[in-house]
């Protein structure tokens, strides 16, 4: 990451123009790529924001909610993401994005169909097997049309799109959900993802892979899965960097997650109103975190490249007093605010991680690469942090603790935040020497 980058070259396709050659375009480019995983958090968080009226008409208790959002959509989330991303590392990256964006849109309408738990588990599950098709073919055309040393800034900026995902589905979930029912929102936010698929496959066209770095290689065969695998887990910066981006996910799920029902169990406030709070703190805080987590590692880390993990471990180390200001304030207002306090801290590590990640290893590993460390974040965060706060809920319940839910949220929350940040400290010690062994490291021939 600290290697001088020579300037991109005019086009490097095979033949034809390239229009990635024109930067309007690649912006272009990365704002549709960041509107589609905007829709991808809207589908997915939507649910949050109406577990309450779901848990009431369907009698769930909070470890089923904990499954409906985390462990069952991630399990399959994540299974389904290696084998899409070794496709999108052979195939048109860009015509599968569109297809698994009409997949999880149309699963996301089809859960406002579901009569009991199974059958809304069922197309939760369906709407995580759309999902995985999303981000590692995503990354992996970024990576080609961006510069090293621009990487983590634009990889932060499409990851932008998650906090303008729970924006809108926060708004427009808890808005929609109090004047029309839970069953509508699922229908009116899911039915628009297949006509921005069908955008993204007519104007968005598939980058020649290695042309950001002057590398002509879209002919040469990805390396076997388990090469890909054994290689990544001898570079111990990898192993520490998917253990803390995992435990950092586990805050933001863990946590995320459960707000809303613990401000509408412990404070007098609509849902409606709830929604509008939920989108702005986590919407601008969240968003501007993802930006700023990006921004500031790219310009420190020309310097040094351990700000790559310097930076998101500081911020995540700062998420502990905010999180026991929030859980434990009696004033609602204050508690609202530092949300996105909350969200800007723990939003600050995926442009980065990312781009160390893609830093490390060859041209057609990338999709594979995003692939494994979105395995290791959404299962171990996103699958067992929304589980492991509704278990304790209701264990400390059942125990007649006073609030359940702040004290499950609490303990979880600050272990995983010290805990991570432990990790990304322990990733600085080898991250400059994996980055300087790596197959993108090599000298660039234009």
């Amino acid at each position: 990451m600290t290697q001088a980058t020579a300037a991109l070259p005019e086009a490097v396709a095979p033949s034809g123009p390239n229009p990635y050659a024109k930067p309007s375009y690649r912006y272009f480019v990365l704002a549709v790529l960041t509107l589609v995983y905007a829709l991808n958090f809207v589908d997915r968080q939507l649910l949050v924001i109406l577990q309450e009226q779901i848990k009431a008409e369907l009698l769930l208790s909070d470890t089923q909610l904990g499954l409906l959002s985390g462990f069952a959509f991630a399990l399959f989330y994540v299974s389904c993401g290696i084998p899409i991303a070794r496709w999108a590392d052979r195939g048109k990256r860009r015509s599968i994005v569109a297809l698994a964006l009409t997949v999880w849109s149309l699963m996301t309408a089809v859960s406002g169909l579901a009569q009991n738990y199974l059958q809304l588990l069922t197309a939760r599950i369906g709407v995580g097997v759309g999902e995985a098709g999303g981000s590692p073919p995503s990354h992996s055309m970024i990576s080609d049309i961006f510069r090293k040393e621009e990487r983590a800034t634009a990889l932060s900026i499409y990851s932008i799109g998650i906090y303008i995902g729970i924006l809108l589905g926060f708004a427009l979930g808890g808005w929609i959900a109090e004047t029309f029912g839970w069953r509508t929102a699922f229908f009116v936010v899911g039915l628009p993802g297949v006509a921005v698929a069908i955008f993204l496959r007519l104007t968005v066209k598939e980058p020649v892979r290695g042309w950001s770095e002057g590398r002509e290689s879209d002919t040469a065969p990805p390396p076997p899965f388990l090469e890909v695998v054994r290689f990544l887990w001898s570079r111990r910066s990898f192993r520490h960097l998917a253990l803390a981006g995992s435990l950092q996910a586990l805050v933001i799920y863990a946590i995320g997650n459960w707000l809303p029902s613990y401000f509408l169990r412990n404070f007098e406030i609509g849902l409606g109103e709830l929604g509008v709070w939920m989108a702005l703190t986590a919407g601008f805080g969240g968003g501007a975190g993802s930006f700023f987590g990006g921004w500031m590692t790219d310009r420190l880390g020309v310097r040094d490249a351990r700000w790559y993990v310097w930076g998101p471990a500081i911020l995540l180390l700062a998420v502990t007093p905010i999180l026991l200001v929030i859980l434990t304030t009696p004033t609602l207002t204050l508690a609202l605010l530092l949300t996105g306090a909350f969200h800007f801290l723990s939003a600050s590590y995926l442009g980065p991680a990312l781009a160390v990640s893609h830093g490390l290893v060859g041209l057609r590993m990338r999709a594979l690469t995003s692939a494994i460390f979105f395995f290791f974040i959404n299962l171990i965060g996103l699958g067992l942090g929304p589980v492991i706060v509704g278990f304790l809920s209701d264990r400390f319940a059942a125990q007649g603790v006073e609030n359940p839910l702040a004290l499950a949220m609490m303990l979880t929350g600050c272990v995983a935040s010290l805990w991570g940040g432990m990790h990304y400290l322990l990733a600085s010690r080898s991250i400059r020497a994996d980055l300087d062994a790596s197959p993108s490291s090599e000298p660039i021939a234009l």
